[in-house]
């Protein structure tokens, strides 16, 4: 009797062993994976076994199913039987002796294989599932190499299942932005990273995401050159404007032609020459206001003063990029803000007050909202003209996602401020 006891132990092990490789292989993460791949041959069996699901679940369940099927015949022909016999020899009535004895066995391996043949294996594999399948990829190799047949024919049936019911035979293993933000998140709240380092990652993601049109310095907000300007003139408007490069406009196109760069004008004035704009004018790459942001950097980075000039599909110049708007992109321009003019400024009552500049995608993740709220336009400004449809009068409001958005600053035609508070 103790030897069919420690055989039925054994298959309920096994199984738990089976259920918790299972779950491990598919939890695991292929990118851990794949940097323990040349160190480790049981990363490299992991990433084969996960890359062919089909095959793998086939090959558990062949022995998840062999060993369900011996844990059956042994609790109910051998230790129930004996069980039975037991207690009729201690007076009981045969049929309760039999009826107790099979069903005190089938609820005994019951609940030992519920906690040892499933719970606690997979709450081993959930903890640490990338190091258990590591170490049980080897022997579920052999297994489904063993059982090569039977894994063959289970494999196909189920693929041509899924066929029959409309489904392909791949799984939806892409990792998408929304998990890779829920990712910062987790690992943000567990101390892993600072809230710094999440945000830029953050930003990062959002940059690849944007346009030139939406990195860049508007036209309004660029202080100007003109080449035809006196050199007194010249050194006035260099003293103003007090930039390491300054865009050069032509007054009677209105076209920027390049720029000058303080230290050109120095050097200038240090050797004891005349400013003219013309002489000193330095060319720079033109960017369409269409263009991404990736394709941006790349011209910044083969551009010797790190700028460039933005127009757009009609040749109108919009503005200018420079190297410190991709990195104010990435860090976020909360986290750069000016003391002047916040981009946005949390409130007692919990309400927002956000400049209309604000990026719409750095507004949209710091609500939790739809991007797709701000339609075509890329500051807060736009979002809120996309609402309305129009340009909205001082006071007005309307809502949206949750919140109100009211319009309290107008400059002009231009939404300066506007106040988002949470509609109750």
């Amino acid at each position: 009797m103790l030897t069919e006891i420690l055989i039925v132990v054994a298959l309920i092990v096994l199984n738990g062993v089976l259920a918790m490789s299972e779950l491990a292989i598919v939890s695991a993460r292929p990118a851990r994976l794949k940097s323990l791949e040349a160190r480790s041959r049981g990363a490299a069996a992991a990433l084969q076994l996960s890359e062919d699901p089909g095959r793998f679940l086939s090959t558990v369940q062949i022995g998840i199913t062999a060993v369900g099927v011996l844990s059956g015949a042994f609790s109910g022909a051998t230790l129930g039987a004996r069980l039975a016999g037991w207690l009729a020899g201690q007076g009981v009535d045969a049929d309760l002796a039999s009826t107790l004895g099979v069903g005190g066995v089938v609820v005994m391996l019951t609940y030992l294989s519920l906690i040892i043949g499933e719970l606690v294996p997979k709450q081993l594999a959930l903890r640490n599932p990338e190091a258990i399948a590591i170490r049980v990829a080897p022997a579920m190799n052999l297994l489904s190499r063993v059982a090569a047949p039977i894994v063959w024919l289970l494999d196909r049936s189920g693929k041509l299942l899924l066929r029959l019911l409309g489904a392909s035979g791949e799984g939806g293993g892409k990792v998408t932005e929304e998990e890779v933000h829920t990712l910062l998140t987790e690992a943000h709240a567990e101390g892993l990273i600072e809230p710094e380092e999440r945000e830029m990652m953050a930003g990062v993601m959002r940059l690849a995401d944007r346009t030139a049109r939406a990195l860049m310095t508007p036209r309004h907000e660029v202080q100007m050159l003109d080449i035809t300007a006196s050199p007194g003139e010249t050194v006035a408007a260099i003293r103003r404007i007090g930039r390491p490069r300054m865009p050069v406009r032509n007054p009677e196109t209105d076209e920027v032609v390049g720029i000058i760069t303080l230290t050109d004008a120095f050097d200038a004035l240090s050797r004891r020459q005349s400013l003219d704009p013309a002489r000193l004018l330095r060319e720079v790459p033109v960017v369409s206001d269409k263009a991404d942001a990736l394709d941006v950097m790349d011209i910044l980075r083969g551009s010797a003063h790190h700028l460039a000039l933005v127009y757009d599909e009609y040749g109108h110049f919009e503005g200018i990029i420079t190297s410190g708007d991709i990195l104010e992109a990435i860090t976020g321009t909360v986290a750069v803000q000016s003391e002047d003019e916040p981009a946005l400024l949390e409130r007692e009552d919990g309400s927002l007050l956000v400049s209309g500049w604000m990026p719409a995608d750095e507004f949209c993740d710091r609500l939790a909202i739809p991007r797709e709220l701000a339609g075509g336009y890329e500051t807060v400004a736009g979002l809120v003209l996309n609402l309305f449809g129009r340009l909205p009068g001082l006071g007005e409001s309307t809502a949206a996602e949750g919140y109100r958005f009211e319009i309290i600053d107008l400059d002009d035609r231009r939404i300066d401020k506007v106040l988002v508070s949470r509609i109750a």
